[in-house]
């Protein structure tokens, strides 16, 4: 039930301080991510990797330390578990001064990391934004909400504090006559008996 391990498992686009890893998964097997055991040989470091819900098969190591040799092996994680690691790539990485040679064929690939690592900030930079907005629209939906309740609520206020009291209307007294209106104009009263 476990899928197979990866296979030609290749380390690319050396740096000083970083490199890209790939692989490769046997066709027809369903893998839902990876794990990836990164290791300096010497001892002194190791990182363990694990990415679920995704289909990539590179991942670009970071912080690594120049002129250093490192050992990585690689799973494949399956709907049912993880499978064997890979075998055992060793690689090292470069010196701040060393250059690659104007004829490599990896210069290209250089200027693709490149633009794979911004592609990465923004898309993290964009998540960020995404969830800023969404905190504003639901802030600003919640004032509207409660400035429509307090504007409601004032003008039913003013509605029953300052009822409009007709000119043709008269008000009883509490000693139970009628006060007529200042205006001469007629009007109808009823008294009830």
């Amino acid at each position: 039930d476990r899928p197979p391990s990866p296979v030609n498992v290749t380390v690319t686009q050396l740096k000083a301080n970083s490199a890209t890893v790939s692989w490769d998964v046997p066709d027809g097997d369903v893998v839902i991510g990876y794990a990836i055991l990164q290791q300096r040989q010497d001892g002194q470091m190791q990182r363990f990797i694990r990415e679920v819900n995704t289909t990539n098969r590179a991942c670009v190591l970071w912080d690594l330390a120049e002129d250093a040799d490192y050992i990585i092996q690689v799973q494949s994680i399956g709907l049912y578990g993880e499978s064997q690691a890979s075998k055992r790539v060793h690689f090292r990485t470069l010196k701040e001064t060393d250059r690659l040679p104007s004829n490599s064929s990896n210069q290209g690939d250089i200027t693709m990391e490149g633009l794979d690592k911004d592609r990465q900030l923004q898309t993290g930079e964009i998540i960020i934004i995404v969830a800023v907005l969404l905190m504003w629209a639901a802030v600003i939906a919640l004032f509207c909400r409660q400035y429509d309740i307090i504007k409601d609520n004032d003008s039913n206020n003013n509605k029953e504090k300052t009822k409009p009291s007709s000119e043709h209307s008269t008000p009883e007294r509490p000693s139970g006559g009628l006060l007529r209106s200042k205006k001469k104009s007629p009007s109808v009263n009823i008294i009830e008996v």
